[in-house]
């Protein structure tokens, strides 16, 4: 089982053409174990392009007991593992975390899963609650490429990352690539990572097209497991504003405007479909499917996990 760790491998031969071998450069997988974990923090651990920042504004929702006003949800819920730009390092970024107030509970994202997240088990530390989100793998990697596509320029130039040998001209060259070696493996690695942990007391799996089916009363559920109160006449409000038609009507409040001084993505990257089921529109073919499902396999070892993956529904025992 892979460590579930984040993109391991997507960048560094990518410009060659050859196997993937090293995270992108903006991104620190060491932050997450110089943490000073609080009691009540909250850790939203979801696969890219799986509901992340959608689980990221319920939470600060349930939170806040329904909030309009914020500017940018990476202010109120930050990335642990994202660098600003080249030259920060993960001792700065750790200290703005330690330096978050303490008369409100933290929430962070990632996009790793344990042991590249120190994994706080219930009753022996810290009280830090885990919240993963699985989605059907096809819709993530289908998603995946023009999330990419949607960087700004300047930040790969930033970077010094080659932004169009990544994606390459068509999905099924970017599906060969990074979507095969590193998008795939990274989206089982992190479920192989978590779910022998899925019955622990302080995690919750939630699948994507179980809050997509039935958002009520998944945020319901979500609110009971974090131990959030969120009174009769907040829930409105918390409900309006994690629905996906608020969302992309504010667009703008999704895409990292505060985690960096230069844009990151552009307009309208973040909050793209969040559709089940059309992953076909976006490049995914029977071939394709099955060859995401075959890697499945291999990294899950567990065909109850895999088809759960796809289906969600109950977990199974």
């Amino acid at each position: 089982m892979s460590d579930g760790g984040p993109m391991t491998g997507a960048f560094d031969e990518a410009e060659m053409g050859g196997p993937p071998a090293g995270p992108p450069p903006w991104i620190d997988d060491t932050i997450q174990g110089k943490i000073e974990w609080r009691d009540g923090d909250v850790v939203v651990s979801v696969p890219p392009k799986s509901g992340t920042t959608w689980t990221m504004n319920i939470v600060h929702q349930l939170r806040s007991g329904g909030d309009a006003s914020f500017a940018d949800i990476y202010a109120e819920v930050p990335w642990l593992e994202i660098l600003p730009r080249p030259g920060v390092t993960s001792e700065e970024l750790v200290a703005s975390f330690d330096a978050m107030p303490s008369d409100r509970r933290r929430a962070f994202k990632t996009h790793a899963g344990p042991p590249t997240l120190p994994f706080q088990r219930a009753g022996a530390g810290p009280d830090v609650r885990y919240v993963v989100v699985v989605r059907n793998p096809d819709e993530a990697v289908a998603s995946f490429r023009p999330f990419i596509l949607s960087h700004s320029d300047a930040w790969f130039d930033l970077w010094e990352v080659p932004k169009g040998a990544l994606v390459g001209p068509d999905f099924e060259t970017y599906f060969q690539g990074i979507g095969s070696h590193a998008v795939v493996p990274m989206i089982y690695g992190m479920i192989a990572a978590w779910w022998p942990l899925r019955n622990e007391p302080n995690v919750l799996f939630v699948h994507f097209s179980d809050l997509k089916r039935d958002p009520g009363t998944t945020i319901r559920t979500i609110a009971e497991f974090l131990d959030f109160e969120v009174t009769d006449d907040q829930w409105p409000s918390v409900l309006e504003h994690s629905s996906f038609e608020w969302m992309k009507a504010q667009e703008d409040k999704f895409e990292l405007r505060s985690v960096s001084d230069m844009e990151i993505l552009n307009p309208g990257a973040m909050i793209r479909k969040g559709q089940v089921g059309a992953s076909a529109e976006d490049g995914i073919t029977p071939a394709i499917s099955a060859a995401i499902a075959g890697i499945g396999e291999e990294i899950l070892g567990d065909a109850a996990a895999l088809a759960w993956c796809f289906e969600g529904g109950p977990l199974p025992d």
